[in-house]
Formats: structure tokens, sequence, C-alpha cells
């Protein structure tokens, strides 16, 4: 029998999902609706300079204006709706054997990526999550990186300490294994 959507996302007490994965606090929409608006704000100055020099497009102007006014408004729409989407779908969950990642809007991707196979963690706070207290822990791997977005900074601490732990450990088995063939 399925969930619906609301059963989906529920959170425990623990703050985990049914299927045990974390969810981000709610204060990520909050920098999430404020990059996006810089997005906005981004877009509609691009988009709006057919509005202010309309002869250098000459007869072109009209058309040109009203696939801007398109963009502008679409880019708004989703930039708006989007927290919301990806705040309620955004899940992660990191154990001994893998990090694990679900987000997405229209199509939900699903990451995992063996602890084993972890090069380097790093944490970054850019000015909007440091306004927030959040930052993000990128895991990097040989055959590319992911990111998990929007953490608290001491989650985010904990994790890439953790994930570092995980991997000095495995390291470190290795050595001793690959010692005593």
């Amino acid at each position: 029998m399925g969930l619906s959507t609301r059963d989906e996302f529920a959170v425990d007490e623990n703050g985990l999902t049914f299927d045990g994965y974390r969810r981000l606090a709610p204060v990520s929409k909050k920098a999430m609706y404020i990059a996006n608006v810089i997005a906005i704000v981004i877009v509609a100055a691009i988009f709006s300079t057919p509005f202010i020099w309309p002869d250098v497009l000459g007869t072109w102007a009209f058309p040109v204006q009203v696939l801007s006014v398109v963009i502008i408004v679409v880019t708004a729409v989703y930039c708006l709706a989007a927290p919301e989407i990806i705040y309620r779908r955004y899940r992660y969950r990191i154990d001994d054997e893998k990090a694990d990642l679900r987000k997405g809007i229209v199509f939900i991707t699903h990451t995992m990526v063996p602890i084993e196979r972890i090069h380097q963690v790093d944490v970054s706070r850019g000015p909007i999550n440091r306004a927030f207290g959040l930052a993000d822990v990128m895991i990097t791997t040989a055959g590319g990186s992911v990111t998990i977005e929007h953490l608290e900074e001491d989650v985010a601490e904990d994790i890439a300490g953790r994930l570092n732990q995980s991997v000095v450990r495995m390291l470190k088995e290795r050595d001793r294994w690959e010692t005593s063939r």
C-alpha cells in the first residue's frame, strides 16, 4: 500500500522520515527564497534590456520584448515555487557504508556515494547560507562530487567529521590488511 504525499514527507520526533532519512531545517527555505529572489533580480535586469534599448533590435524589438517578459515570468514563478517543493522532497542519510541523497522538483534523483569511494569532504558557507547559519557538505569521489546543501552549520560539521573518520578508518583497515598479507 502506497503512502500519501503527506505521510511520505512526515517527520517523527527525531527528525526522520518514515524511511530513515533526515530533512532540512525549516530555515533552509528562507535561504533558498533569498537566493532565488536574487536570481529573479539578475534575470529581470538582463532581460529588461530590450525595453531599455528597443532601437537596437529594430523590427525584432516587440517579439524579443515578449520573449523577455515570458522568460522573466517563468523564472519568477519557478524561483518562488521551487524552495517549498525542494524543501519537502530533499532528504539525506549518512551511515557507515554510504552517503545517500534524494532531491528534485520534477525529476527526483537518488544519489548514493559509498564511503570507500570518498576522496575529500568539504564544508562551505556562502554569504546567504552564513546569514542563516547554514552550510553545504561537498563529497568528492574519483567519479565526481555530491553536495548536501542547506544544512545547519553544526550538522554539516558533524557529517563532514563523521565521513572523514569513516574514510580514515577504512584506509587504516586497508593498510593493516595489505601489510598482513
